[in-house]
């Protein structure tokens, strides 16, 4: 979420405004953070030759999903390479979703016939027979992640070209491995303990559950946001986090890339980004459906215990529309 001007921030910002992924707990940040094991290091090196050994580790921040480590590796030859080792550790995450770096592999191995930045694959552990968790290598791209852009128009900018040129990238026709987009499920249909508002929980609720406005389908990232973007001098070099490519509707990742800037920066920057994304495509129509889909997605119990009025302002302004 980018640092907007101060006429656009809340003031004081509260917790939840902090980027995603930047604020873990202890056990989370042993999990994720903790550097890897050897049976990991070594499958990396391996990729690389026998006599590849590992300089140094660097616990990449920003994501909760899944442990994310910057590694640089000397091969036999002497020669440097910066690369990413994605492990995905979290059990209950793959009880449900076992193919999580399988999915990812395909889908960069689809991307690398295309002009998008995105990593290139080197290795993956499907089952985490090796690596000791199932386990994706890949290069590291140039470039940081950027919260905060001096100039929010150009910001924006580069987030619109960015995502009309992920939506163009591999024909429909070539995606039979990628995944059809579904709205993340509801597991709790109620309005937080801490709703000020559950009349607009309740209509919300409603509209998730209803059917989806007509769409097309493209290829799509499904976790579309600034913290999936790396720039370098305010230039755009590269977009990460792959494993939940999709195909489906374009507005899903419009509305994903919006809740992020609205909890950052507030509604008049989200809605900055939609008028520039449809003058660029030269669209009119958006449904406050895919609004209300990216915020409510994956609703349940937990969310008693973590207010976030923000949401439920950006909520509000969905259901307001219909």
């Amino acid at each position: 979420m980018i640092d907007c001007p101060a006429s656009e921030r809340r003031q004081p910002a509260p917790a939840y405004a902090a980027p995603h992924g930047f604020e873990v707990s202890a056990e989370e940040h042993a999990l994720l953070r903790a550097t890897p094991p050897a049976p990991a290091l070594e499958w990396a090196t391996a990729a690389f030759g026998s006599r590849a050994r590992i300089e140094s580790t660097r616990a990449m921040l920003g994501g909760t999903s899944s442990a994310v480590h910057e590694l640089l590796v000397r091969d036999q030859s002497a020669k440097l390479h910066r690369v990413v080792l994605r492990r995905h550790v979290r059990t209950e995450w793959l009880a449900q979703e076992p193919d999580l770096a399988e999915r990812e592999a395909r889908t960069l191995e689809l991307l690398q016939t295309t002009a998008l930045p995105a990593p290139r694959l080197l290795a993956i552990d499907p089952d985490g027979s090796a690596a000791g968790a199932p386990a994706v290598l890949m290069t590291r791209l140039p470039g940081e992640i950027e919260w905060n852009p001096t100039d929010v128009t150009a910001y924006l900018d580069g987030l619109v070209e960015l995502l009309v040129s992920v939506h163009a990238a591999i024909p429909c026709a070539d995606t039979t491995t990628i995944p059809r987009y579904t709205p993340y499920a509801l597991e709790m249909l109620r309005p937080p303990v801490w709703a000020n508002d559950a009349r607009v929980w309740l209509r919300a609720i409603d509209m998730h559950l209803g059917p989806a406005p007509a769409h097309s389908r493209v290829f799509i990232h499904r976790d579309f946001h600034p913290g999936n973007v790396l720039r370098h001098n305010g230039r755009v070099t590269g977009i990460i986090d792959w494993v939940n490519a999709s195909v489906g509707a374009r507005e899903a990742d419009v509305g994903h890339c919006r809740l992020n800037l609205a909890q950052r920066c507030g509604m008049t920057v989200a809605d900055t980004f939609l008028r520039q994304y449809q003058e660029r495509t030269g669209t009119t129509a958006y449904h406050p459906y895919w609004d209300v889909v990216a915020a409510l997605g994956g609703l349940d119990e937990t969310w008693d215990a973590n207010p976030n009025p923000i949401v439920e302002r950006f909520l509000a302004v969905a259901v307001s529309q219909l």
